[in-house]
């Protein structure tokens, strides 16, 4: 009498190592758990189960997640069809989450696909089985839970002793041994940094100096306001460590003293809006000193305020004294006489004799300044200017400008041929000052 044919299973062997410790070893934990699958299947053999060939193993990754290339092979040659079988030597190296796990099993009935653990004998197809495989998983994911929460302590108890505990360092600062060591040339811009937003009080302006002095992320990105931000607000300058909203002395040595960040900070928890307008009315009037009306009296800069917003003005001296109408021109706004002018400027700086005049000129600092490099430097200038800062912006005006002159036809600028190549030298030289 001949034997009914046994049908054959092809198993799939599964095996997965949390973290990637002694994976370099010859004979590391994942070897052994194929190991152990292996001689399970060959035990099986007289009821048809076979090895596939392909291995399914994913070292150094998690089991709280399904996001493991290994697995994501598995279970798309199960959903092809290529696999009866999925042994695992414990059911936590397949997932040791409840969640994950039932995804899992779905597939696997889907697929008519049966699971085996090699130390924990049950059957997924029986309610029996799947009350165990829920019961262990319970137990796999607690004990995940209680590691994570292990670790979150010991975190939180090196973090309150001062201890350096991993993540990307602070700019300005390097690990060595595991420790944060200041890192002298990022530090001086740290302290730059600091030191520049106490005399302006404005991150915005600061990035864009920042930008023009070509200081970067250690990672090559540009730092913006909201970086400049996380720099001033991060107490590792001052030495000190914090976890989870809580500050504790740091084992790292401080960039910044105590003095300058309670500065900082005194400035910081002013809003945004007043520190912009307090920006705006110290900011230097473009043409203080230098416009003048019809009847030449000097024009002084003055402002008000009405439901919070400000005003700039350009008031005649004649005015101040005898009141209101003693001058043709009596006030006028400060943000269009001054755009008026910058227009007026920029155009006279692209001359054609403007550029030779000023190249003469600076060849008596320099002789080897061509005239091409002075081109070169005055197109810099026009390029660049909406980005200067105001006070840049007005002492560039005050070295170019002579004197304005208003009148009911119009303006007239009067031009300063020596600071026009006192302006050309800096520029070629790379001094002028930071844009805003």
């Amino acid at each position: 009498m001949t034997k009914p044919a046994v049908r054959k299973l092809r198993c799939a062997i599964y095996t997965r190592k949390s973290s990637e410790e002694g994976l370099e070893q010859e004979f590391n934990s994942l070897h052994a758990q194929r190991e152990a699958c292996e001689a399970y299947i060959a035990s099986q053999r007289s009821e048809g189960w076979v090895l596939v060939r392909d291995q399914y193993d994913d070292g150094g990754v998690s089991g709280g997640t399904l996001e493991r290339p290994g697995l994501k092979r598995l279970l798309d040659d199960i959903e092809d069809g290529l696999v009866d079988v999925v042994v695992v030597y414990k059911i936590d190296r397949l997932s040791r989450s409840l969640a994950d796990f039932a995804k899992l099993v779905e597939v696997f009935d889907r697929n008519d696909v049966t699971f085996v653990s090699v130390t924990q004998s049950f059957n997924t197809t029986t309610s029996m089985g799947r009350l165990t495989l829920n019961i262990l998983l319970s137990f796999a994911q607690f004990e995940r839970e209680v590691t994570a929460e292990r670790i979150r302590d010991k975190v939180a108890a090196s973090r309150k002793k001062g201890m350096w505990m991993g993540g990307v360092p602070p700019y300005g600062y390097r690990v060595e041994n595991r420790k944060l060591v200041v890192d002298e040339d990022a530090a001086a811009h740290v302290r730059w940094i600091f030191a520049r937003f106490l005399e302006i009080g404005s991150c915005t302006v600061l990035a864009r100096e920042v930008a023009t002095r070509g200081i970067r992320t250690p990672r090559g990105n540009r730092i913006d306001k909201k970086y400049l931000y996380r720099m001033l607000s991060n107490r590792a300058y001052i030495g000190e460590a914090v976890h989870k909203g809580e500050s504790y002395p740091g084992e790292h040595a401080a960039i910044i003293d105590r003095a300058t960040w309670d500065r900082v900070h005194t400035i910081l928890q002013e809003s945004p809006r007043k520190r912009a307008a307090r920006t705006r009315a110290d900011t230097p009037a473009l043409l203080k000193g230098l416009l003048f009306g019809p009847d030449g009296a000097a024009f002084s800069p003055t402002h008000t305020r009405k439901g919070g917003k400000l005003y700039r003005y350009y008031v005649s001296q004649t005015v101040l004294k005898h009141g209101a109408g003693s001058c043709p021109i009596g006030r006028v706004p400060a943000g269009e006489i001054e755009a008026a002018v910058i227009d007026q400027l920029r155009a006279v700086l692209r001359q054609p004799e403007i550029i030779v005049g000023t190249w003469k000129a600076a060849r008596a600092h320099a002789d080897d300044i061509s005239e091409a490099d002075a081109r070169a430097a005055l197109q810099q200038l026009d390029a660049l200017w909406e980005e200067l800062f105001p006070a840049e912006q007005a002492r560039i005006v005050a070295l170019l400008v002579e004197r304005v002159d208003i009148g009911t036809d119009g303006l007239n600028l009067r031009l300063r041929i020596d600071g026009l190549d006192n302006l050309a030298c800096e520029m070629m030289a790379g001094n002028m000052g930071a844009a805003a």
